[in-house]
């Protein structure tokens, strides 16, 4: 078989990592709003005060060790050192258990701690819960390891849809269920914990099953196989950060609006359950953020190996074209998505949470998209060229600016104060990896042209969108309760908005016809913009 690669085969692959993200990242964004309407603002604050500790921990390990534990095997395979796997493993899963361990024991034991720093003594509950589920790292990321090492994705796709059905699951149902009997929210916050324990506990489950099922025991001259550890650890630790760094951006920023937000306002004078409310409004904004990133986490998902691929080959002039497409797309996508969440979410703000409060700070907050879209694609790039030190030291740089502008921002600014500190963070980071980036690869990304159609189409998808917006709101479901007329208008102005962004740009072929065709599900657009396009 060859292993050629070419823009179709990269693209087809974009599009299986597109949808087995889809279904997860929908999961987890979508299943927040339930929550929410079963808890209140209140009961969200709590929830989310918490999560990124337990989000940041299992992305590292179950994500990050994976994909650095399959480079690693399938390195040792490819260059004839097959006997020595069983003893890599072991050497992994004694590692990845030892961090595990650690994390367990800081969160476990310094609970109390954690939360006072918080300025909620109560999460310390919620902290406990959630420590357990680090205890199943190890043997998730060993697992989710050795098939990917052996091209065998199909069982770690199933798995973490299984995981996150169940989690989900235990988490609404269990939420449900204590909201139902009176206890109180921070009861519900530890269930949404211990859901995420069920989950990966039936991935392990899951995985373990096919993995005993075929395996072969390895003789014990193999397992006693000399490999030397520390280049092992060492690439184990570096690889699984570079892997996860980006994905772990957003999750830290969650972590230092956790320790900042709340204790912030409350020290401003807002009275303490006001604060609750408050910063669960403003965590509104992840899940929505999280959708509007979709197809820019997936096309890097995917850019990484192709990128280090084509450097290899003709002094990696033939990477340019997928560098290139890859940002337009994912420039072409971020914008849209986020000015077109901007111009609706008053409505979609009421609609998925039963309020309009805080809509303005939730716009600032949706705008975030833009950034992460551009740093996820931009730190996809760095990483196959071979440049991860200074990218990861970027990301560091833009932690340290959110938490320090979150403290001069919210005194004065509120919540409001912290989506523009974030947003502003964000665009540090993205501006220092395109100077970096120019610096190691001077290539122009798009055209002027390609800007001025973004441009136009923008501009025109939020006059219509506005018009039709107050024709619908004054007019056409005036009549209609208000959260019922929010559904409407928001299904009918994201239609419109999407309807006319994609006009415009076709009309300008702001996108090549033969680059839809290689996009996944672009066929149609491709086609469209021919007919559009056409001589009368």
């Amino acid at each position: 078989m060859s292993n050629e690669w070419n823009m179709k085969t990269y693209m087809k692959g974009a599009a299986m990592l597109t949808v087995s993200a889809i279904i997860v990242k929908l999961l987890s964004a979508i299943y927040r709003v339930p929550f929410q309407n079963l808890v209140g603002d209140e009961g969200f604050y709590i929830y989310q005060q918490v999560y990124p500790f337990i989000g940041i921990i299992t992305t590292w390990t179950s994500f990050g060790f994976a994909v650095a534990l399959s480079k690693i095997l399938s390195e040792y395979k490819s260059s004839g050192k097959a006997h020595a796997l069983p003893r890599i493993l072991q050497i992994a899963f004694v590692y990845i258990g030892m961090i595990s361990i650690a994390f367990f024991l800081l969160l476990y034991l310094g609970s109390d701690f954690l939360a006072k720093t918080m300025g909620d003594e109560q999460l310390a509950s919620l902290l406990k819960a959630g420590s357990y589920v680090i205890l199943l790292m190890p043997l998730l990321a060993v697992l989710k390891g050795e098939f990917q090492a052996g091209g065998r994705m199909g069982p770690v796709a199933y798995a973490q849809v299984v995981e996150q059905v169940v989690r989900v699951s235990v988490i609404l149902l269990g939420t449900w269920m204590v909201v139902s009997n009176g206890l109180d929210l921070y009861k519900a916050g530890s269930m949404a914990m211990y859901g995420a324990v069920a989950g990966e506990s039936v991935g392990v489950i899951f995985l373990s099953f096919i993995y005993w099922r075929g395996f072969e025991r390895p003789p014990v001259n193999q397992i006693n196989q000399f490999v030397p550890i520390w280049p092992i650890l060492k690439d184990l630790t570096i690889i699984s950060i570079s892997a996860s760094i980006s994905a772990l951006l957003f999750l830290l920023f969650q972590l230092v609006d956790s320790f900042t937000v709340f204790q912030l306002l409350v020290e401003n004078g807002m009275g303490k359950l006001q604060a609750m409310e408050k910063k669960g409004i403003y965590d509104r904004g992840q899940p929505l953020v999280q959708l509007g990133i979709v197809i820019a986490s997936t096309l890097s998902l995917a850019i990484v190996p192709l990128v280090a691929h084509r450097m290899n080959k003709e002094k990696g002039r033939t990477a340019i074209p997928f560098m290139q497409l890859t940002f337009r797309i994912a420039f072409t996508f971020g914008i849209a998505a986020a000015l077109g969440l901007i111009v609706v979410l008053p409505y979609v703000n009421e609609m998925l949470f039963q309020t309009k409060e805080e809509s303005i700070t939730l716009m600032v907050f949706s705008f975030q998209i833009v950034w992460m879209s551009l740093i996820l694609t931009l730190m996809a790039m760095l990483q196959g060229i071979g440049k991860v030190k200074i990218p990861t030291l970027f990301l560091l740089i833009g932690v340290c600016s959110k938490w320090l502008l979150n403290g001069m921002l919210i005194p004065s600014y509120g919540v409001l104060g912290a989506a523009t500190s974030g947003n502003i963070s964000l665009a540090i980071v993205f501006l220092c990896m395109l100077f970096y980036f120019k610096k190691n690869w001077n290539i122009p990304f798009a055209s002027f042209a390609f800007y001025k159609g973004i441009v136009i189409a923008s501009l025109t998808m939020i006059v219509c969108v506005t018009a039709y917006e107050w024709l619908a709101d004054n007019v056409l479901f005036e009549s209609l309760t208000s959260r019922i007329r929010s559904l409407f208008i928001s299904f009918s102005a994201v239609t419109l908005g999407g309807f006319v962004f994609l006009i415009i740009i076709a009309k300008r072929r702001v996108i090549g016809e033969k680059e839809w065709f290689l996009l996944p599900f672009g066929k149609r657009m491709a086609i469209f913009q021919l007919w559009l396009n056409k001589e009368k």
